[in-house]
């Protein structure tokens, strides 16, 4: 699961318990002018290929951590739970996407669209 956290001028995305050493990652800050869009569309998360693990976890079916290589993009996946899933949508940043678990999807794509609008 991920932590997120909406700053002035950043998001930060901190990945928590045992994730981390999964993931190979601990904390992702990306500036709000990076973040495109954040979708909650568990259907589309859900399903079961999520491109060529670079670094990190995969465990089909089970859950996937860590960074991916997915239609010539690199993304960041941290889900266990395609239903508590959501899409940040990035430019500029080494990552095109971050694809995380969320404890509250909705609350999350809420405060994203609302820091985006300011």
């Amino acid at each position: 699961m991920v932590n997120v956290t909406v700053l002035a001028d950043s998001a930060v995305f901190e990945v928590e318990g045992l994730d981390r050493v999964f993931a190979l990652r601990s904390r992702v800050e990306i500036p709000l002018t990076h973040i495109t869009g954040a979708e909650f569309d568990p259907v589309q998360v859900g399903k079961w290929w999520h491109g060529w693990k670079l670094l990190g976890t995969d465990v089909p079916g089970l859950f996937a951590a860590g960074t991916f290589h997915y239609h010539g993009e690199l993304v960041f996946w941290d889900v266990h739970d395609p239903n508590s899933a959501v899409t940040i949508s990035l430019n500029h940043e080494r990552y095109k996407k971050l694809i995380i678990e969320v404890e509250d999807p909705a609350d999350v794509v809420r405060r994203i669209h609302a820091a985006l609008a300011r």
